[in-house]
C-alpha cells in the first residue's frame, strides 16, 4: 500500500514506500538537468529530419540535407584522386634523371613508392626492405648494387626484372658451379682468400692463385665485382646468402641465383618510377654521375 506523506525535516513528499523504516523522498530533478534533457530531445528530432537516421531495408532515411557518410567519403576520395592525378601527370613527364631536382615531387614519388612497395615487394624484401639471406632476397637498405644504384638503373631493374625467363632485356648474370673442382684444402684456401678481401681472414698464396685463375675474371682481381655483367663485389663484407665460411663454400660449389619478376608488364610506368624513387631513398641510392658532374648535361627526355 502506497502511503505518501510530507517529510517534516525536508518538506518534501515521499514516494510512499518504506523499507525497514527507511522512506524515499520524491525529490524533483534540478531545472537545469530537465532543460538539458528537453534540449537533447529537440536536437534528436532535428537530427532525424536533417540527417540519415532510421534504417530501412536497403538504406537509411535520407534526411532533407541529403548528406551521407558514404557520399562524403566519395567526395574526399575524388578530391584525393584528383590531386594524385596531378602528381602522376607531373611524374609521367619528368625524366627520371631530373626527378631529384624537384624535391617536392621527389618526396611525393617516394611516398607513392612506399605504398606500392608494401603491396608488391614486401613479400620478398620484407616490410623494412632488409631482404633475407636465407632465401637470397637482397637487402635494399645498403649500398651494394649489382647493376648500379642510380634511379635509372633501379628503374630498369624494376621494368625488366632479373633472370626473367623469355625476356631478352632482363638483367642476367650467371656463376658456374665448381662442384668437384677443388679439393677440401683448396676450398679452404679459396674461402680464406675471399674473406681476406674484406679483412675477415688471412689469405695465402694457394687461395690467391685459385681466385686469380677461376674468379678474378668476373669479380675482379681485388674482388670489386663488375656492374656490366652483374658480378657482385666480394670486398665489402655485404653478402646475399651469408658470409660464413660454410655459406661461401656452398655458394662456390652450388651457386644459388634468384629471380625477380619483370614489373614492367604488371605496373604502369609512373608506379615503377615511384618505386624506383622509394628504393633509391632507402639509404644506398646513388647519384647520376654525369648529371652530378655537369648539371647542364643532356639526359634522355623520353618518359
Amino acid at each position: 500500500m502506497v502511503n505518501k506523506r510530507i517529510d517534516e525535516a525536508t518538506g518534501t513528499e515521499t514516494v510512499g514506500h518504506e523499507w525497514d523504516g527507511i522512506e524515499e523522498l520524491d525529490t524533483p530533478m534540478p531545472r537545469w538537468w530537465l532543460w538539458i534533457f528537453y534540449a537533447t530531445i529537440a536536437w534528436s528530432v532535428v537530427y532525424v529530419v536533417l540527417y540519415p537516421a532510421w534504417p530501412l531495408v536497403e538504406k537509411a532515411t535520407g534526411g532533407v540535407l541529403g548528406w551521407s557518410s558514404r557520399g562524403q567519403l566519395a567526395e574526399e576520395m575524388s578530391a584525393a584522386e584528383l590531386a594524385q592525378a596531378g602528381v602522376r601527370e607531373r611524374l609521367s613527364r619528368i625524366p627520371i634523371e631530373r626527378l631529384p631536382d624537384d624535391s617536392a615531387l621527389m618526396a611525393q614519388a617516394v611516398a607513392g613508392g612506399a605504398a606500392a612497395f608494401k603491396v608488391n615487394c614486401v613479400q620478398c624484401h620484407g616490410s623494412g626492405a632488409a631482404g633475407s639471406q636465407t632465401l637470397g632476397y637482397p637487402n635494399l637498405n645498403d649500398d651494394a648494387w649489382l647493376w648500379g644504384g642510380d634511379l635509372r638503373a633501379i628503374e630498369y631493374t624494376l621494368v625488366h626484372g632479373i633472370r626473367q625467363a623469355g625476356h631478352e632485356q632482363t638483367r642476367t648474370s650467371l656463376m658456374p658451379a665448381f662442384t668437384g673442382v677443388f679439393a677440401p684444402e683448396q676450398m679452404d684456401a679459396l674461402v680464406d682468400h675471399v674473406l681476406s678481401l674484406s679483412g675477415k681472414a688471412e689469405s695465402g698464396p694457394v687461395g690467391a692463385q685459385i681466385f686469380a685463375d677461376n674468379c678474378a675474371l668476373c669479380h675482379g682481381p681485388q674482388g670489386g665485382g663488375s656492374r656490366e655483367i652483374g658480378a657482385p663485389r666480394l670486398n665489402d663484407a655485404i653478402w646475399l646468402r651469408g658470409g660464413s665460411r660454410e655459406a661461401i663454400a656452398r655458394q662456390v660449389v652450388d651457386p644459388k641465383m634468384g629471380m625477380m619478376p619483370r614489373w614492367g608488364e604488371r605496373l604502369d610506368p609512373v608506379t615503377i618510377k615511384m618505386l624506383a624513387a622509394y628504393v633509391h631513398s632507402l639509404g644506398g641510392g646513388e647519384d647520376f654521375l654525369e648529371v652530378a658532374e655537369n648539371p647542364a648535361v643532356q639526359v634522355d627526355e623520353t618518359p
